[in-house]
This record gives structure tokens, C-alpha cells and sequence, in this order.
């Protein structure tokens, strides 16, 4: 999304206007601490804490990724501001440049985060088997969600990372 809106140049009107950019950065915070919350709230019975964690559906997974991502505005202003170095209308479409260097950056972030992944499946079956970290989960997720999301809110000013 924001390698699309990039190429578009919203991400320059994202960079330009505060509001805009307050809007953004606001909502993700909130979806971040509203996450936390969410997690904090659960319930889970002593059973629960004994079973395996049922993982949730690969398409509510993806949803949730996707709409974290877009309520994210330093990834808009990432590309706004490191992109245009790359980029020269004298080579053609500043378009087309803006969605390849994108998608070379995404798939470079594909790989990173891939190894991530396949790290932290790793790292899962220890987890799984161990009752302490089952019984925290909630709170060590929650305190996580919530934290990240008044980072996010109390973030900088855009315009100290721009300038």
C-alpha cells in the first residue's frame, strides 16, 4: 500500500500535512493499545492454559498485518523520503521508478522477515511446552500491543525526520 501510494504521491501529501499525519498516526496508535486491551481482557480458563494455543485463521492474521501497516505513517514518510534519492525523471516514469524500487524494498523485507518467522516457529515449541510463559502470555502480549501503541502516539514530530 504504501509503495503504491509512494508512487502516487499521497505519501507527499501524508508528509505535508499534519493533520494527515496526526490522523494516521493516531489511529494506529489507538488500533495498537485497543489490540492490548483486547489481549488483557481475555479469559482463559485453566484448561486453556494447559492446551496448545489454537491459532487463529491465516486470512484474520493477514487482515490484522495489513491494516497495522497501513495505519503506520512512518512507513509512508520512510518512503517519501528515501525513495526520491533513488529516483530520476530523466531515466522515465518517476511512477514506475517509485513502484520498483518498492518492490525490490519489499521483497528484501520479505526475506528479513522470513528468517524472522522461521525463528520465532522455532522458538514456538518451547513456548508451547512451557506452562509459565502459557499462563503470562496475555499479559507479556497485552503489555507489548500497549506499549508500541503509545510509542507510536508519543512519537516525535514528522517534520524532525523529514527536515
Amino acid at each position: 500500500m504504501h509503495v503504491l501510494a509512494a508512487a502516487l504521491g499521497l505519501s507527499a501529501l501524508l508528509a505535508s500535512s499534519a493533520i494527515a499525519y496526526s490522523f494516521v498516526k493516531y489511529a494506529g496508535a489507538a488500533y495498537l493499545i485497543y489490540l492490548g486491551i483486547k489481549k488483557l481482557r481475555e479469559q482463559p480458563s485453566a484448561a486453556d492454559v494447559l492446551k496448545q494455543m489454537e491459532p487463529s485463521s491465516l486470512r484474520r492474521i493477514y487482515a490484522q498485518g495489513v491494516l497495522v501497516q497501513i495505519l503506520n505513517p512512518k512507513v509512508a514518510i520512510f518512503f517519501f523520503a528515501f525513495l526520491p534519492q533513488f529516483v530520476h525523471p530523466a531515466r522515465g516514469s518517476v511512477a514506475v521508478q517509485f513502484l520498483v524500487l518498492g518492490i525490490l524494498f519489499n521483497v528484501l523485507a520479505l526475506t528479513s522477515d522470513s528468517l524472522w518467522a522461521l525463528a520465532a516457529g522455532s522458538a514456538s515449541g518451547w513456548m508451547k511446552r512451557n506452562q509459565t510463559v502459557l499462563r503470562n502470555q496475555k499479559y507479556i502480549s497485552g503489555a507489548v500491543y500497549i506499549g508500541l501503541g503509545l510509542a507510536t502516539a508519543a512519537g516525535g514530530s514528522r517534520h524532525s525526520s523529514i527536515r
